[in-house]
């Protein structure tokens, strides 16, 4: 019995050496020493494929994606749009923004159809699936130095 047992173990060592030097099966080639002229694993990688793999490898795609609407926002949507808005927040595809005037909010909503595409094409589909623009917000003066105590103002005419 005892000597069944080392020839299994002789027999499975030299068939897994065997398929780790010739390539074939899970362990693949042995690298040992120079890579040579051709493509090699071990050679160094431009650091953008190795990003990209690690986001896939991960599952980072959509927050990637997500991230790329804010950090980029004038390349998205152009200069001039973007000088006059910023976007706010991002939530379940819908993308707040912010216009700097209410004219440029109204502009921005005449425009939400080509601004939507502009974002697919540039970031992916279903990133942002619909936009939510208003203007600029007022100051609220019910806190602060310029706060009057009482009802506020009122009609002072009748």
């Amino acid at each position: 019995m005892l000597d069944a047992a080392k020839a299994r173990r002789d027999s499975a060592a030299r068939t897994r050496r065997r398929s780790v030097v010739s390539g074939d099966g899970e362990g693949g080639r042995r690298l040992r020493g120079y890579s040579g002229p051709g493509p090699d694993p071990r050679d160094p990688q431009p650091l953008g494929a190795v990003l990209n793999r690690l986001v896939k490898s991960r599952g980072w795609e959509q927050p990637a994606a997500e991230a790329t609407v804010f950090g980029a926002w004038e390349r998205v949507v152009g200069s001039e749009v973007a000088q006059n808005s910023r976007p706010v927040k991002l939530e379940n595809g819908e993308l707040t923004v912010e216009a700097r005037s209410t004219a440029w909010a109204t502009q921005l909503r005449l425009l939400a159809g080509s601004l939507l595409k502009k974002i697919a094409s540039e970031v992916g589909h279903n990133v942002v699936r619909r936009l939510h623009i208003h203007g600029p917000a007022a100051p609220s003066w019910s806190r602060g130095p310029r706060r009057v105590r009482g009802r506020g103002p009122r009609d002072t005419y009748g």
